[in-house]
């Protein structure tokens, strides 16, 4: 366990610096950036929308929130549907994957949240490999750990 509670411990770590060095570079690039930045974008990358540069400030908001959401759903196990019978014999293996799960997806989401920002800021339409790239992990990463969780009941 003390592996994983490090291993996770770094992941939030991580984040964390994420969130901060989006913020960071928002304030040392601001005078540089468009006053118009891609608002929206469609499956193919393609700016759908056009906003003010001032809603660039609501995408790392929604990624600190979610960050701060998850990292609370984290400290409960109790409450989270594992999707196989909790027993006390396998409580400690069961919650142990969950957790890597859902600290996986968290820095999954943040980095894409990140990445976001800052093509944003560029004024530049998402790259056609954007979506799969952050899809991609966050499916292997489900699946990956609902079979480790199937086998470890």
């Amino acid at each position: 366990m003390i592996g994983n509670k490090i291993i996770c411990m770094i992941i939030n770590i991580v984040c964390v610096v994420m969130l901060l060095g989006i913020a960071i570079y928002l304030i040392v690039a601001w005078n540089n950036i468009p006053d118009q930045i891609p608002g929206h974008f469609d499956a193919s990358g393609q700016v759908t929308r056009w906003d003010s540069k001032i809603s660039l400030i609501i995408v790392p908001i929604i990624a600190a929130v979610l960050f701060a959401g998850i990292s609370i759903l984290e400290r409960f196990p109790q409450i989270w549907n594992t999707g196989v019978r909790v027993t006390e014999e396998n409580k400690f293996r069961v919650y142990k994957i969950l957790k890597g799960l859902i600290t996986s997806i968290k820095f999954l989401i943040v980095a894409a949240f990140a990445a976001i920002t800052v093509i944003q800021s560029l004024a530049q339409q998402l790259p056609i490999w954007f979506l799969p790239v952050f899809i991609a992990p966050i499916l292997l990463t489900i699946v990956f750990h609902i079979i480790w969780l199937v086998r470890a009941r």
